[in-house]
């Protein structure tokens, strides 16, 4: 029954590029980085010093080093949809998204480099480069992403205590607090199983990742509550187990709504899951991973 499923393999390529579209592809790129490097130039990256590494692996759980593998794997997605909408061909838009991400990503370290709170990261690199390999290397090898990087975020009540690092707003802590974010390796079910022609060709597992008890990077600094009590928290690991869906493998799309559908969903569906975690061990939530 297996080999009667038809395998979703990237649409068929255009008969070539498509100038309007190309032009108004590399145009906007070019004005993404450039604007989003000056932004971040004039609010993230203000004093500078002279250039230094700075080891941060053992840092918030690594849950930052997940990150960095998400966000390259999203951009190189993008970039890769991108150009293929616009006509490029196949190999070359795989190649130019991955490199787009690169580059991306490389100039916001070389920035680190030269800044005075934080230094260029070896690690965050090697989980750039992870991040674009996971999706160069699927999309060469079977033509499709059968695993997914994706995010999903609940408010935690650890922001409240360090706001000037965590975050003071929602929208800062989506970026800032580790404590609320988790990490989803969203793998498609049909495209690695030997399942029957009528099974969801949506249907995914994801498997999850998420650290908890964070206030500080390395190790959590004293804090006091309104009544001037000490306060502790545990850092654990929390590890997840939930169905999930890929909607861009829904057969009646058109390619161009497959592309963006592809690439936008990067968020997590809510959807039922396990967790395990060392203090609490394991537990059910029954839609959103709960507020801790």
């Amino acid at each position: 029954m297996a080999q009667s499923l038809t395998p979703v393999l990237a649409p068929p390529e255009p008969a070539g590029i498509r100038k309007g579209r190309f032009i108004g592809v590399v145009a906007g790129t070019a004005v993404f980085y450039g604007l989003t490097l000056l932004m971040l130039k004039k609010q993230w990256y203000k004093k500078s010093v002279p250039f230094h590494t700075f080891n941060d692996n053992r840092e918030w759980l690594q849950m930052d080093k997940v990150g960095h593998s998400a966000t390259a794997y999203l951009m190189s997605r993008g970039g890769y949809e991108l150009f293929r909408w616009s006509g490029v061909n196949e190999r070359a838009s795989i190649l130019t998204g991955g490199l787009l991400a690169l580059l991306f990503q490389s100039t916001l370290e070389v920035y680190d480099g030269y800044s005075e709170g934080w230094g260029f990261s070896k690690g965050d690199m090697i989980a750039n480069a992870a991040g674009t390999a996971l999706f160069v290397g699927q999309q060469y090898a079977w033509g499709e992403q059968k695993v997914n990087l994706k995010y999903g975020w609940r408010k935690s009540i650890y922001a409240q205590y360090r706001p000037n690092l965590l975050g003071k707003t929602t929208g800062v802590q989506l970026l800032k607090d580790y404590n609320a974010q988790q990490y989803w390796l969203s793998m498609n079910v049909a495209s690695v199983l030997p399942v029957g022609p009528q099974f969801p060709r949506w249907l995914n597992l994801a498997v999850g990742y998420s650290g908890s008890g964070m206030i500080g990077g390395h190790e959590n600094p004293r804090v006091l509550d309104a009544a001037g009590k000490e306060l502790h928290f545990e850092r654990y690991r929390q590890f997840f187990l939930s169905p999930d869906a890929d909607f861009s493998r829904i057969r009646t799309l058109n390619p161009s709504w497959q592309r963006f559908i592809g690439t936008a969903q990067f968020m997590k569906i809510a959807a039922p899951s396990l967790e395990y975690n060392r203090l609490n061990g394991l537990r059910f939530h029954p839609l959103l991973v709960g507020k801790e």
